[in-house]
């Protein structure tokens, strides 16, 4: 198979805005992320078709190619791409807009949008053409009439995993189990971890929705005797709490989620949680679940939206976008790239582009004119 290389910086994608930095939290898959001292630049998830806020400036159109035929697989008109506000979504919008330019010979342009205004225009009027992170089951009302419509499809996941939330422990104390870790493994396990005392297990604020699933999953799991539960105050004092530990090489668990910046930061191990029950998973989200019983956190469907006049016009471009899965760990690196100072999602994605060929080779395949 013919490798299609394509150049750092490949095009001037310039957004009117300061860059990304630590202050920009990544949109996060937690229903209710409320936290009473988060700062504005603070993202958290919506919990309707409201959308995220603050919204990220927009974008400036990308730049043509020089030298590139105007009218390739997309013909003359841009190919629009949704760039919304929560920076995993901008980075893939970016690296699209760069594959797309230089590999299908495509003029590209941004559109800014939440996840329910770009659903509804997408079901409403095919624009924009893509969006690269579709968080449906967030938007579930305003995603079925869009599909209904047959104006708008799922691509493909954006992601390669689906599961987005779990539990993690620190690679070095991993090393010391005699077998993978595994949430229905801890009973045995922990004691072998801290044979005197508890083990510290890291949750999320209690004001956010995960704090009481992890409380009730622990119990579940007959943990309570064994693990002491560390709620921080806010997202700033969870990472802290987490880099602290690691830094003391501390055995200890934490909840976290996914895409984000810390899971690339730290050297840490999964844990399997074992098989979703949706019974058993609507009690752990109860306070006061009476009889909480074991199950994984639920899979999120999140999706790479392409409009159907894509797979009817240009079906080397929904080709493509059927192959384009990122990852996880390949996103969590990226969010990680773009805490560093002076990185700017461009840049972000223009490293991707010259490092991470054997990725994005894959999703172009032979497709290319």
């Amino acid at each position: 198979m013919m490798v299609r290389r394509l150049a750092a910086p490949l095009i001037a994608i310039a957004m009117a805005a300061a860059p990304f930095g630590t202050a920009h939290a990544q949109f996060t898959v937690l229903d209710q992320a409320q936290d009473g001292g988060t700062p504005q630049s603070q993202l958290t998830p919506p919990s309707d078709s409201s959308g995220v806020e603050p919204a990220l400036p927009a974008a400036a159109d990308p730049a043509p190619v020089a030298g590139a035929a105007p009218a390739g697989p997309c013909g003359s008109q841009p190919f629009s791409i949704a760039r919304m506000s929560w920076p995993s979504a901008a980075l893939l919008a970016e690296i699209h807009a760069r594959i797309l330019t230089q590999a299908y010979q495509c003029q590209v342009r941004f559109v800014s949008g939440d996840l329910g205004a770009t659903a509804s225009s997408m079901g409403s009027t095919g624009q924009p053409a893509m969006a690269p992170e579709m968080w449906v089951t967030r938007i579930a009302d305003v995603w079925n009439g869009a599909t209904e419509a047959q104006l708008v499809r799922s691509a493909a996941p954006s992601y390669v995993e689906t599961s987005f939330e779990g539990w993690y422990m620190p690679t070095y104390a991993a090393a010391g189990l005699p077998a993978a870790p595994a949430a229905a493994r801890l009973t045995m396990d922990l004691p072998v971890l801290q044979p005197e005392g508890k083990v510290r297990f890291i949750s999320c604020p209690m004001d956010w929705a995960c704090s009481v699933i992890n409380r009730n999953l622990l119990a579940a799991h007959g943990l309570d005797a064994l693990v002491e539960i560390v709620e921080p105050a806010n997202r700033f004092e969870m990472d802290r709490l987490i880099a602290e530990a690691v830094s003391r090489r501390e055995p200890f668990l934490f909840y976290y989620w996914q895409p984000n910046a810390v899971l690339a930061q730290v050297d840490v191990v999964a844990l399997d949680m074992g098989a979703y029950d949706p019974d058993a998973a609507k009690c752990l989200a109860d306070r006061d679940c009476a009889d909480p019983k074991i199950s994984a956190f639920p899979t999120e469907m999140v999706v790479i939206a392409v409009a159907e006049r894509v797979f009817a016009d240009i079906p080397v471009v929904a080709g493509y976008f059927q192959r384009a899965s990122l990852p996880l760990a390949e996103m969590d690196a990226m969010l990680a790239q773009l805490n560093e100072a002076g990185a700017t999602p461009e840049s972000v994605a223009d490293r991707f582009i010259a490092e991470k060929t054997s990725i994005w080779q894959g999703w172009v395949g032979n497709s290319a004119p």
